[in-house]
């Protein structure tokens, strides 16, 4: 069975990831799903005033696990199997050794759609990501739905979304 990996991060840009590949299995793909969240590492006043690390470790894997729910609750509304993976580090590079750990066939990314010169200057997540997987990588360009809605006419004054 194919498998995806999606990174998702509890924003509606992770969440276009999770509707595109929602949209693979619906039109007949069959496969299983790996829901990954990358946590930043604990700050250096964060170890030291918490001196568990234990403690930060439950922390990152909650704060992980809540910010999956809702991509939890879509991938279990359309009963897609799936598994969940949280990791601590730079955000890339602990992306591709999830990929490579589960030994997923595709990634599923969403993305800001930033212009290729604010792209360059900040970086981006998807880039690196694109650039460093070993598997095919798909990214989602955000689309904000209320630019998508145009008058049909503007004689009647109706107007109608296009998704």
């Amino acid at each position: 069975m194919f498998k995806i990996l999606i990174a998702v991060d509890g924003s509606d840009l992770s969440l276009d990831g999770v509707h595109h590949a929602l949209g693979l299995v619906r039109q007949g793909l069959k496969a299983s799903v790996v829901l990954a969240n990358v946590q930043e590492p604990a700050t250096l006043y964060e170890m030291v005033t918490a001196r568990d690390a234990d403690l930060i470790a439950a922390a990152s894997l909650e704060a992980g696990e809540h910010l999956m729910a809702p991509a939890r609750a879509l991938l279990d509304a359309a009963g897609v199997a799936y598994e969940t993976d949280i990791g601590v580090g730079d955000v890339a590079h602990t992306l591709v050794d999830m990929i490579e750990r589960s030994g997923c066939d595709l990634v599923v990314i969403g993305a800001r759609g930033q212009g290729a010169i604010s792209s360059a200057l900040l970086g981006s997540v998807s880039q690196e990501v694109a650039h460093a997987s070993p598997v095919p990588v798909t990214i989602v360009k955000h689309v904000d739905v209320a630019r998508q809605l145009e008058p049909e006419s503007e004689e009647d004054g109706t107007a109608e979304a296009s998704l």
